[in-house]
Formats: structure tokens, sequence, C-alpha cells
């Protein structure tokens, strides 16, 4: 062999028996592999009074709340609370039944860098500083995350139709799913 030469070895593995003697590695290696992707929620709520009524139940039940704080001792008040929570679980109980809820999960990374590589920005957007046709993409992206199987042709229907606040709302779940960490550095 000269002295240019490099050769790799395989990694070995670590002995199975050193393996199953770390026992705080062999469970935290368990709950990685037992990790699910990240997943969001979008709120879709055309009913403009459920809405009205639950923020007005939310914020009455703040005020008490507050009111309760500076009265610790007042059956009245906390009488009040418990009446402002009732309220409030009535509001969300009409929210959530006029309510249409869209889930999205993160699909895993390397499905996600293969469907950014498969909608390329075109020129015009190249020069714009994009990496992706947002207009190809988004579509592929909504369906192949959604929980829901949402098809790709109803996401374009979406995309187009709806409000272009709503369509961005729409876009941003599913790409923003993506993007969620649920990771803490910590101070060590």
């Amino acid at each position: 062999m000269t002295a240019t030469a490099k050769t790799t070895a395989p990694k070995a593995a670590p002995p199975a028996a050193a393996v199953a003697a770390d026992a705080h590695w062999a469970a935290t290696q368990e709950r990685l592999r037992a990790r699910t992707r990240p997943t969001a929620k979008l709120v879709i709520c055309d009913d403009v009074e459920a809405r009205k009524d639950l923020e007005v139940a939310r914020y009455a039940l703040r005020r008490v709340e507050s009111e309760a704080a500076d009265r610790p001792d007042d059956q009245a008040v906390k009488d009040a609370v418990t009446a402002a929570k009732t309220d409030v679980e009535q509001a969300q109980a009409t929210f959530d039944e006029a309510s249409i809820v869209l889930r999205f999960q993160a699909l895993p990374r390397l499905e996600f860098e293969a469907l950014k590589k498969e909608h390329p920005a075109t020129e015009q957007q190249a020069e714009d500083d994009l990496e992706y046709n947002v207009e190809t993409l988004g579509p592929e992206l909504i369906s192949r995350s959604s929980l829901d199987g949402m098809p790709v042709e109803a996401a374009r229907e979406y995309l187009d139709t709806w409000s272009e606040a709503e369509a961005a709302e729409l876009f941003n779940t599913a790409w923003g799913v993506q993007q969620e960490t649920r990771m803490d550095l910590g101070k060590g």
C-alpha cells in the first residue's frame, strides 16, 4: 500500500453485550425510535357568530380570573369563574361543531428534500431568489403531508379559489410542520 492510498474500514458495531449493559442508552434509543413526526392542525370556521362567541367567552373568563386573583376569598367571584369556564366550554363546543379541521404531518426528511427537488424554481422565480416553484410544490406538499387524505387536485383547487390569505395559511400550515422542531439545546 502506498502512502497516498486511503482505506476506510467499516465502523464496527459495538459488542451486543456492551450495548445490552448500557440500559440508559438502550432506553434512550427505544424512545428515539418511537418518536412520531410533528403534526399541525388548520382549523377553519366559517361561522362568524361561533368565532365571536368563543372570543367573548374567553375574554370574560380572563377578566373574571384576573378579578379572582385579586380577591381569592370572594365566593361570588369564584362562582363567576366557574360560570365563565362553563361558558367557554359551551362556546368551544359550538365552535368545534362548526369547524373543519385539517391535519398535517411532517414528511420524512429525505422525502421532503426529494419533493422540493421535483419542483425547482422557474427562471423568473430563481431571479427572485426562490429555490422552489411554490405553485407546483404547494398542492403536492399539502396532499402528501395531509393526514386526512387530501388529494392533490383538491389542494390545487383550494389554493386557486380560496382568498389569498386563506390559501397562504393552508400552504403555510403544510410547510410549517416540515420546519417544526421539538428540541431544546438546554444548558447541559
